[in-house]
């Protein structure tokens, strides 16, 4: 790798400062999160990256809209479009109400916090992917919490933090895939080792909601017709199908089949009705299809201007001890995560340099997967602009901002806490 000035690598970096004073800054600045749309912010920032790269106008158009266009852009956005239409189809034709009333009828109010949060880890460590447990888990307890009467932000980053719980251990996930194939590890050696992390995390996360569930006033006991539970299968066929490791695309559309086929049986809407509600689903992902290519393309930008070779120059440039190596691993799957927004992106564009260090210093590569899996998805689990968060937020419609969400996501946090904690605490095996 050419060593790069810092004077230039800092440089290729302030699109992304830019990108995060507009929103950021200016959201606390006003006080308002919602005041400024985190796709004007894009915009503005995609805008000057495209000012300060080299090249001809045209090349760097070219190379911004290759990265908007990405085939991992592409897939996120078929994701998008098939989850608004299943979240649209199944509150039309009432799934949403039935898994709520059963929800309510069969836990006590009290106990909902935590039983979320046990029910969102085993869910994405089932499936594998956060964004699938954020699809089928938000909409339900969106409408739970305005029912219930408890804060519907801190509701869905119970979902949002235990969706992480399977990316960062689940055989089938993609970081953990991305993670063992770049150290040469096992899947299994690097669960052992990720487990001794994250297993207090949750356990601590679930006492927080367990006892934070006190506060929550008792309601009136709910009566559940049977009948009505057969509205909640699409949930459970979407569950069910990717336990089987089934592509999220076709699970997606086999929810969105079987609520068509259900709401039409229900007389819960019509025919044309019924595509009514799909394009408006996939319409209201407008703004979250948008701001994934923007970020795509800006990204893209910063990576050819150098600004990931200079984060992997500078976080490597000053490692003296196994301590130091461990940090550097961490520090540079998080930096490189800040800047793809995508956390199985980061692990494969650090995964070689990090193999370097780990066996320079003799760091076991089950350790090493287990850094870079771990901070990665810490990290996404609290930048605004990740998939997950604008995810969650578009789901609930207009009722909370990804900036509200992350105040309360006490599992990204405690793992990031215990990451921490296991490199600064003196470690004899790897």
């Amino acid at each position: 790798m050419q060593k790069i000035k810092t004077s230039h690598g800092l440089f290729a970096l302030t699109p992304i400062i830019v990108l995060l004073t507009v929103y950021l800054a200016g959201s606390m600045i006003a006080g308002d999160f919602y005041c400024i749309p985190i796709a004007v912010a894009f915009i503005i920032a995609a805008v000057y990256a495209v000012a300060i790269s080299k090249g001809s106008l045209n090349d760097r158009i070219d190379s911004f809209s290759r990265g908007a266009a990405s085939t991992r852009i592409m897939y996120m956005i078929w994701i998008f479009v098939l989850a608004g239409a299943f979240a649209t189809t199944t509150k039309a034709m009432g799934a949403i109400d039935a898994t709520v009333m059963l929800a309510r009828s069969a836990i006590p109010a009290n106990y909902l916090p935590a039983g979320i949060f046990i029910a969102s880890c085993f869910v994405s460590f089932s499936i594998g992917t956060s964004v699938g447990t954020i699809v089928a888990l938000t909409p339900v307890v969106t409408a739970l919490a305005a029912q219930i009467g408890c804060n519907t932000a801190w509701m869905i980053a119970i979902v949002v933090g235990g969706s992480f719980f399977g990316d960062n251990l689940s055989f089938i996930s993609d970081t953990t895939i991305a993670a063992t194939q770049t150290q040469g590890c096992s899947m299994r050696s690097k669960f052992y080792s990720n487990i001794l992390i994250v297993a207090p995390a949750a356990i601590i996360t679930m006492l927080i909601y367990a006892f934070n569930g006190n506060s929550i006033e008792a309601t009136e006991a709910v009566e559940f017709n049977i009948i009505d539970s057969l509205r909640c299968l699409p949930y459970l066929i979407v569950i069910i199908a990717a336990l089987c490791g089934i592509n999220v695309l076709l699970v997606l559309a086999l929810g969105v089949t079987s609520a068509a086929i259900l709401g039409l049986a229900y007389g819960s809407f019509g025919g044309i009705d019924l595509f009514t509600h799909i394009g408006n689903g996939a319409m209201g992902m407008g703004e979250l299809i948008i701001v994934t290519m923007l970020a795509g393309g800006l990204l893209e930008l910063v990576r050819r201007n150098g600004g990931l070779d200079y984060l992997i120059q500078v976080t490597t440039s000053r490692i003296n001890s196994r301590r130091g190596a461990e940090f550097a691993i961490t520090a540079l799957t998080a930096l490189a995560n800040i800047c793809t927004a995508n956390n199985t992106i980061a692990i494969l564009s650090v995964g070689d340099i990090s193999r370097d260090i780990a066996k320079q210093f003799k760091i076991s590569p089950r350790r090493s997967a287990s850094l870079m899996d771990t901070s990665s998805c810490f990290v996404q689990g609290i930048i605004p602009y990740g998939a997950q968060l604008l995810m969650a937020s578009s789901l609930a419609g207009a009722l909370v901002s990804p900036m509200e969400i992350i105040p309360h996501l006490y599992y990204p946090m405690c793992v990031g806490a215990a990451l921490l904690l296991s490199i600064i605490i003196k470690r004899k095996k790897g």
